[in-house]
């Protein structure tokens, strides 16, 4: 009984320590109506732009065209699995990384920093953090995609004459650019496999060896092919020039 009123009076005190010693939780939001919901809003501003980054990515980077054509180059050589779809990413992003470069650092000089230094509010920085990406995909897309939303887009977004084009209007237009290119350089890529592919199973259906899938013999001929023209060089630099 004595052991239980010990341990009873040991975890009241250890619990009002803990509770003296917690912080102050009214001092993370300063004082007021106004600046307590305006801190508020920017905490789940942050929560939302942490949540929707990876689509942020590929939405307004060059990461599309990057991993469609990797996927082609892989769906040509006629490997399910390899390289692995990890490496694959990894490869786009790092790519998408170096071909974006100027423009990340451009925002965060003018945006993101003045705006963690609070010398400059966040209405005065979300324009300036947004131009870089607005200028990169305004010299990547193409007129008759932008025409195309701005078509479809309602009256109070709709282009203008010497007006900034919408953001909800570059976006998409610049999605569907990169697709395209990304499926035009995907279609010559695949065409030398392709090629490869017609060859030898002509010539194994002249031999009469018909039981025998083509793919046994084409899929080391075309990764015999690949590496003796240096592929992954000539690829990688291609795209990254297609940026140029």
């Amino acid at each position: 009984m004595k052991r239980l009123v010990l341990a009873s009076v040991f975890l009241i005190v250890a619990t009002s320590t803990a509770l003296a010693q917690a912080p102050d939780l009214n001092a993370l939001i300063p004082q007021g109506a106004g600046s307590s919901a305006a801190r508020i809003i920017q905490l789940i501003a942050l929560l939302t732009v942490l949540s929707v980054a990876p689509g942020l990515l590929i939405m307004v980077t060059s990461f599309t065209r990057f991993i469609v054509a990797l996927s082609f180059l892989r769906s040509g050589l006629g490997l399910q699995s390899t390289p692995a779809n990890l490496v694959l990413i990894s490869l786009a992003l790092f790519m998408t990384f170096y071909v974006m470069a100027p423009t990340f650092d451009r925002s965060w000089q003018d945006g993101v920093k003045p705006l963690m230094d609070s010398s400059m509010t966040e209405q005065q920085a979300f324009p300036k953090i947004i131009e870089p990406f607005r200028l990169f995909m305004l010299k990547q897309v193409r007129d008759k995609d932008l025409k195309l939303f701005a078509d479809l887009a309602p009256p109070d977004i709709k282009l203008k004459p010497g007006a900034e084009v919408d953001m909800r209007i570059l976006i998409p237009a610049f999605m569907i650019s990169e697709l395209r290119r990304g499926f035009e350089m995907g279609f010559l890529i695949a065409m030398p496999f392709l090629v490869i592919d017609m060859i030898v199973s002509t010539i194994t259906m002249s031999m009469g060896m018909m039981m025998l899938p083509p793919s046994v013999i084409s899929l080391p001929i075309k990764i015999m092919f690949f590496i003796l023209i240096d592929g992954w060089n000539m690829l990688i630099g291609s795209l990254i020039r297609s940026y140029s």
